[in-house]
């Protein structure tokens, strides 16, 4: 089996870098189609286009690999058992087990390279896109968040209601000192403005309360510097920010997150949650497209590839819906980002009885 091994890896690998070279080039053909007046109208480099369309290849690979690694085995595994080489191989006394072992390894590397361009890779790739988009396809899109929860220090707590990055400032600010379940002060203000000469930040219109044993006492101005640990970078974030961040990054981001007690930090968790269960699609779908294809039938190899592109579709949908409940918190992230490889890991165990011995 090792000459046979060989060549069911050759042209597994072979298949699926063509299937994956091919459909990127549609999808990005299609994209710069569409794109193409606005590039030519916000007079884009034709260095800038390269470089997105390079990103954005990156990150269509890693949205095709279950469409292609599952296209990819149904057709090498229908053209053999086309020519009668499967019945052969097992008639020859070699278990269904064993003739998945080349399969199996192709997929694993497979696996391992696109956990690989998943944690280190495509995160910069992501970044280049969403950079690109802002700068020329975006361009009066003004960048603003709401209802901010940050802890910005011991036992304190900021919020803020709405802050527009494309000038620094932001509306209806709260800094809140809470100890032991205690409010000790609030401090409050209309607008935060940050001075990029002096780097703090300007509170306008402010009120402190303060309370005590005695009692509470209240201090109001018009404009005060303040100094916060926390700086406008904190929220010039995109908003797939968490797709951006490489694997070591957004473990130390979501320990930052955590220590201020951020709301969105489950988006960062579930991206992490991903990273890790993704890579095993490319396992999952090339046993069951193993069994699906395995048997010879009269329709050739094109019902079985239809039959693969629809399992793909089902995959990644499942996959999407499972995230958004996830991000939603209608599910235990953990649980709800691995549904997809456990549906399809109980399904396959089910075919598994259906083939040929």
């Amino acid at each position: 089996m090792k000459l046979l091994d060989k060549l069911i890896i050759k042209d597994f690998l072979k298949t699926y870098l063509f299937v994956v070279m091919m459909l990127i080039l549609v999808v990005l053909v299609l994209d710069f189609t569409e794109k193409n007046d606005t590039y030519i109208r916000n007079d884009v480099p034709a260095s800038e286009i390269l470089q997105y369309m390079l990103n954005y290849g990156l990150y269509l690979n890693n949205l095709l690999t279950p469409i292609t690694v599952f296209i990819s085995v149904i057709f090498i595994t229908s053209k053999m058992a086309g020519r009668t080489e499967i019945i052969a191989i097992l008639s020859s006394g070699v278990s269904f087990v064993r003739m998945l072992v080349p399969f199996i390894m192709s997929a694993v590397l497979i696996a391992v390279i696109s956990f690989l361009l998943n944690g280190w890779v495509l995160p910069v790739a992501t970044a280049g896109v969403s950079q690109f988009r802002v700068e020329y396809l975006d361009k009066q899109q003004d960048l603003n968040q709401q209802n901010i929860h940050i802890k910005v220090a011991t036992d304190l707590y900021a919020y803020m209601r709405r802050y527009f990055s494309s000038v620094d400032q932001g509306h209806d600010f709260t800094l809140e000192h809470i100890k032991d379940g205690k409010l000790i002060s609030k401090f409050t203000a209309e607008r935060l403005v940050w001075d990029t000469t002096k780097h703090v930040w300007n509170a306008r219109d402010w009120r402190l309360r303060e309370l005590n044993e005695m009692g509470e006492t209240w201090t109001t101005g018009d404009a005060m510097d303040t100094t916060l640990s926390i700086t406008p970078a904190d929220f010039d974030l995109p908003l797939n920010h968490h797709e951006t961040l490489k694997l070591p990054e957004l473990s130390k981001q979501i320990i930052i997150l955590e220590e201020r007690g951020a709301d969105n930090i489950s988006f960062y968790k579930i991206e992490k949650y991903v990273r890790f269960m993704s890579p095993f699609a490319a396992i999952l779908l090339t046993f069951i497209g193993v069994i699906v294809s395995a048997k010879k039938t009269r329709g050739g190899s094109g019902f079985k590839i239809a039959l693969g592109f629809m399992l793909a579709f089902v995959y990644i949908i499942l996959f999407l819906l499972s995230r958004t409940f996830a991000e939603a918190g209608t599910a235990y992230p953990i649980l709800a980002v691995w549904i997809p490889n456990i549906v399809f890991g109980l399904t396959g165990l089910v075919l598994y009885k259906t083939v040929p011995r």
